[in-house]
């Protein structure tokens, strides 16, 4: 959930407090729960909303995050680990840059693993609108990606 949380635009430093604030939400409604999806979904949904309503606050907060410095350890197969990393890096950054219906659906399918039928009950719309946030996050995930190898130096 720490993982869905981060991908759905919950600053890592902050991600602890807000998965507490998903589960103080499943404690209150877990009675209510029922059982039209799976646990999974349910909490998926649970997630969304939680992330969105995080996101919307953080206009009216004071501090200014920044990114934290990664500290980088010296391996063997070095340049392999780090081509990973900035490919990964690449990929975060593209599913940041996406509009934040698209970015839900892409996360839950892509990453989360979860069914398009689960992924169009947590999001709240029809499969086949679900299906057209998909394939535009690809599209832009995809762009967004070459855009930056094309900038790489060779």
């Amino acid at each position: 959930m720490l993982g869905l949380l981060r991908r759905l635009g919950v600053a890592s430093s902050d991600v602890e407090d807000v998965a507490q604030e998903v589960f103080v939400v499943v404690h209150r409604n877990l009675p209510h729960f029922e059982g039209r999806s799976s646990v999974k979904t349910w909490l998926c949904g649970i997630c969304l909303r939680t992330a969105s309503t995080y996101r919307r606050g953080l206009g009216r907060r004071r501090e200014r995050l920044t990114p934290a410095v990664r500290e980088r350890r010296v391996d063997a197969d070095q340049e392999h680990k780090l081509e990973r990393d900035e490919t990964r890096g690449w990929l975060e950054q593209a599913i940041e840059a996406l509009p934040e219906r698209q970015r839900e659906v892409f996360v839950l399918f892509e990453i989360e693993e979860l069914s398009m039928e689960e992924v169009a009950q947590a999001v709240g719309c029809p499969a086949s609108t679900a299906y057209g946030r998909l394939y535009a996050a690809r599209d832009a995930v995809r762009a967004r990606i070459a855009r930056v190898q094309r900038r790489r130096p060779a």
